[in-house]
């Protein structure tokens, strides 16, 4: 048996294990030594515990390296941090100073970009943008003011290296007493391995997008939707869907068929362990350091505050699950009372695979592993499709009976106030009331209108669609626009218990930047499954021209998502205010998920000059045109070009 087979044979029998919660019995059978070394060059407890200490100033020097190493159960070829993947903790003071220098050993040009650091533009880490890149042999230095506090991570930007090992988090400690007073803290780094080629990972994607999807619908599932639905309204569906050339199971583009699921390093046989004694409030820093994979986060019978989001503090929010989007951060604070272990379960949000580590009260100990979960859908509202005009196997969807906040209510003519007065022209982000239920076709009731992949309560309608639908390089474009920043997220819609949205964020502080918008710039989100193609506005980066941001303007930026996925959306150098209807206290963001079919607005004053990278944080999305350069004049009017 070949090297691949065998690992493609592991990765399905730890699949099956996991859905059968018998993971945690097989870990139990290895032996100490085991357990402890499975994971090669991971950041093990200690090195996930952050230190804290006196504020300082620091100077750190990051060796960038090709090594084999022991991940995921095999040995592979890893691009390393000071021998190290994910590398090591970066550990700030704010109101201190930080100059770190990185080392190039490879064979080939590298990168690191600090990301959420306000730092000059020059110094952000992304070839061809701020700076050429380092050659090999050769090291950047990097010199800075730490501006900021809260929990970030640092990665490569230069081709597909981030996908090989190379990020790794960091930890900015506040200047001021946060009142969070944990008794200690942990990172939480979430990765995504695989033992392929990532170049030849994204040929196989180009040649057939859905390559690693093999849970597309059947004849069974057919007759099933049948029974459920009826005859037409199944059809109905099945040929909605053909049109399209799309599937309601095309949750994530890359699966647990080829990725490990890792968390600090270490895959759910190896067990990464924090411990701590019972009474102690326990932070932990999750970080979403993945390529590809959204992640659901819980630890069963444990409560979560969230008091950070994106490295900004928060007003707590106790919950019990958090969906994060591939490169975003929360802070959670846990208090484990009794003297019992917990896992620390984070399920890929297509329920592929999952990351699994544990707390516990001393070394060796660990809790039931949660089966993986009901695979979600895709459905007509994640297409934009306007529900209200669509008869449901004989059941009309309009006039409020059925409606998705009342069609005949929703005022399109922008004369609504958004958070500090400010005008919503065509975009009112106010009346979104959330059930949570019905959501994707996961709930009891997901068939009883229509099959799962047609019904969705959701948020209600904001805007419609205008008349560009973006060229060839967009496939499908959301008819109507909703407002969804209070839906729990994928696949969550009807769990039994609390789960975070974007609707409860709400800053600590009031706005400081209370003008209005000077100028309102909407860009969509765009792609065509068929041919593996990503971009804004259906233009691919190489064929983009920069979007402009005048220095000290306050400017509104809108995203429409017209394809049937999330995006995690990412500007450096600035952070973005969510408008979530906290009034005053919008949170800061600086990469915000967008819902398929949905409309984000955020406020952003430019007042950092520069060239500044604004992209897709799905890797493969990103290296496929889904990126543009965003461009802040500085008080002279240069361009910085």
């Amino acid at each position: 048996m070949n090297r691949h087979s065998h690992d493609s044979d592991r990765r399905r029998l730890l699949r099956a294990m996991g859905a059968t919660g018998l993971l945690a019995g097989f870990n139990a059978l290895l032996p100490a030594y085991a357990r402890s070394s499975i994971g090669g060059s991971h950041l093990n407890a200690a090195a996930a515990q952050v230190p804290g200490g006196k504020p300082r100033d620091v100077v750190m020097d990051f060796h960038v390296r090709r090594e084999t190493i022991d991940i995921a159960g095999g040995r592979a070829s890893a691009i390393t941090l000071n021998h190290l993947t994910p590398g090591p903790i970066l550990e700030l003071w704010e109101g201190k100073n930080a100059h770190l220098r990185v080392h190039n050993h490879l064979d080939e040009s590298t990168s690191i970009h600090w990301h959420g650091i306000l730092l000059p533009f020059q110094m952000d880490g992304v070839p061809g943008v701020a700076f050429p890149g380092i050659d090999p042999g050769d090291t950047f230095e990097v010199d800075f003011p730490v501006r900021q506090a809260g929990t970030y991570w640092y990665h490569s930007h230069s081709g597909l290296q981030e996908q090989v090992g190379q990020t790794g988090p960091t930890v900015i400690h506040s200047a001021e007493d946060d009142g969070i007073n944990a008794d200690r803290e942990y990172v939480i780094v979430l990765n995504d391995w695989t033992f392929e080629d990532p170049h030849r990972l994204l040929a196989k994607l180009k040649e057939m997008s859905d390559y690693y999807n093999f849970s597309e619908r059947t004849v069974g599932d057919l007759m099933e939707d049948v029974s459920k639905s009826g005859v037409q309204a199944a059809l109905r569906d099945r040929l909605a869907w053909g049109n399209m050339r799309m599937s309601p199971r095309d949750i994530a583009d890359v699966t647990g068929y080829t990725y490990s699921y890792l968390m600090n390093g270490m895959h759910p046989e190896s067990n990464w362990t924090g411990l701590f004694t019972p009474g102690e409030r326990i932070r932990l820093r999750v970080i979403n350091a993945s390529s590809m994979t959204y992640f659901n986060v819980r630890l069963p019978g444990l409560a979560m505050t969230v008091v950070a989001a994106d490295g900004k503090e928060i007003q707590p929010v106790e919950t019990d699950e958090f969906q994060i989007g591939v490169a975003e951060t929360f802070d959670v604070v846990v208090q484990p009372k009794a003297d019992q272990a917990y896992t620390i379960m984070a399920e890929t949000m297509d329920r592929s695979g999952y990351a699994r580590g544990t707390l516990a009260p001393r070394a060796g100990m660990m809790a039931p592993v949660p089966a993986l979960r009901e695979q979600p859908q895709r459905t007509m509202v994640d297409m934009g499709m306007d529900m209200s005009k669509m008869d449901m196997g004989g059941m009309k969807m309009g006039g409020g009976s059925m409606g998705h906040g009342s069609m005949k209510q929703m005022d399109m003519s922008g004369s609504s106030q958004g958070p500090a007065g400010m005008s919503h022209k065509d975009h009112d982000m106010g009346g979104s009331k959330m059930s949570g239920k019905m959501a994707h076709g996961t709930g009891a009731m997901a068939g009883s209108m229509g099959t799962g992949a047609m019904m969705e309560q959701s948020g209600p309608i904001i805007a419609k669609h205008g008349p560009d639908h973006h060229g060839p390089g967009n496939l499908t474009v959301a008819n109507v626009e909703r407002y969804r920043l209070g839906e729990r997220g994928t696949g969550l819609e009807d769990v039994n218990h609390r789960v975070l949205t974007y609707s409860q964020l709400r800053n600590v502080v009031p706005m400081q930047d209370r003008r209005d918008p000077s100028r309102t710039i909407e860009v969509h989100l765009t792609g065509n499954m068929d041919r593996y193609m990503w971009s804004f506005d259906g233009v691919k980066y190489s064929n983009a021209t920069p979007i402009e941001f005048p220095y000290g303007e306050r400017i509104r930026l809108i995203l429409v998502n017209d394809t049937m996925m999330e995006h995690p959306i990412h500007l450096h150098g600035m952070f973005m205010e969510l408008e979530n209807k906290q009034d005053d206290y919008l949170p800061f963001k600086h990469t915000i998920s967008v819902m398929p079919g949905s409309r984000v607005s955020l406020l952003i004053t430019a007042d950092e000059p520069g060239r500044w990278a604004f992209h897709c944080h799905l890797l493969y999305h990103m290296e496929m045109g889904m990126f543009r350069v965003v461009r802040v004049s500085d008080q002279s009017g240069d361009k910085n070009a």
